[in-house]
């Protein structure tokens, strides 16, 4: 019987406890965590010791690993993405809500981000359960959505003319915008049921999703910009506190995440792992 331990955070996401990720994992111990994961979609280890080789080891054991195209990787480790903030900079990545690789044709299954330095406070990650905003919908709005597909796009964010273009401390932590301005938009259901789970999510976000197919950037404004307010509510979302050999594993197809800004001075480094998806469906 495994030893570990599941605890549900007061909002979405769970703490897993009593498991050491430098060890290799019993069949029983990892079937314990991925139920764990298809049931919160967002799960946190604390108090871990990783070396890069056993964080890719951990990755692995899920799937196949998206070697990040635009993130400087980690010198020596092509899997591992360097999510990092300088002292004398001051912009952030990934200071805005959203949702990793929903630019993609078959966007990533999930993140597992490492840290390794803290500045001394701030910093936090918070998450939004985007199965929870979408059952607290009322019955009006989801008729409205069933069937409606939303296109989704990484060349405002990550291409030559992108936000980040004249942000130069960003810039440099970034690369490869030929990459993204030669993805071609993709077009994803707004309403997915999640491939491990089942649950259905609400699959747009604000940092990639362009518009509502078929509507005018106007009209998809007036039914996306009321969807995000609602989904970044108090009551789907939990704030992470990151401390020494936290890990924190989120499932891309089920929450949104937004990495606040607030320790201006300080270096904050993370190593961040992304896991291949697959095609999403209604």
């Amino acid at each position: 019987m495994t030893a570990i331990t599941v605890t549900p955070c007061t909002g979405p996401g769970a703490e897993i406890g009593n498991v050491d990720l430098s060890q290799p994992l019993s069949d029983e111990d990892f079937a314990t965590i991925r139920q764990a994961f298809a049931d919160h979609g967002l799960i946190f280890f604390r108090d871990q010791t990783i070396t890069p080789e056993q964080h890719i080891a951990f990755a692995e054991r899920w799937g196949d690993i998206n070697v990040n195209r635009f993130f400087t990787p980690v010198d020596g480790y092509p899997e591992i993405a360097e999510v990092r903030k300088e002292p004398d900079q001051k912009t952030n990545i990934g200071g805005g809500w959203h949702t990793d690789h929903s630019y993609d044709q078959e966007p990533a299954m999930g993140s597992i981000l490492v840290a390794r330095e803290l500045p001394p406070a701030g910093g936090d990650t918070m998450f939004a359960d985007m199965a929870a905003a979408y059952d607290a919908l009322d019955a009006e709005t989801k008729a409205k959505l069933d069937g409606l597909e939303a296109v989704h796009s990484s060349k405002h964010i990550f291409g030559g003319e992108s936000a980040y273009k004249d942000s130069g401390d960003v810039g440099e932590r970034l690369h490869n915008a030929d990459a993204a301005d030669a993805l071609d938009d993709v077009v994803h259901p707004v309403v997915i049921t999640h491939p491990l789970s089942g649950k259905k999510i609400l699959y747009v976000n604000p940092a990639f999703t362009l518009r509502i197919k078929g509507w005018t950037p106007e009209a998809s404004l007036a039914l996306l910009g009321p969807l995000y307010g609602h989904a970044m509510q108090d009551e789907f979302v939990t704030r992470f506190e990151w401390k020494p050999g936290s890990i924190a594993f989120w499932d891309n197809r089920a929450t949104w995440h937004y990495a606040l800004n607030d320790y201006q001075g300080e270096r904050r480094l993370m190593h961040r792992i992304t896991l291949e998806g697959c095609a999403l469906a209604a």
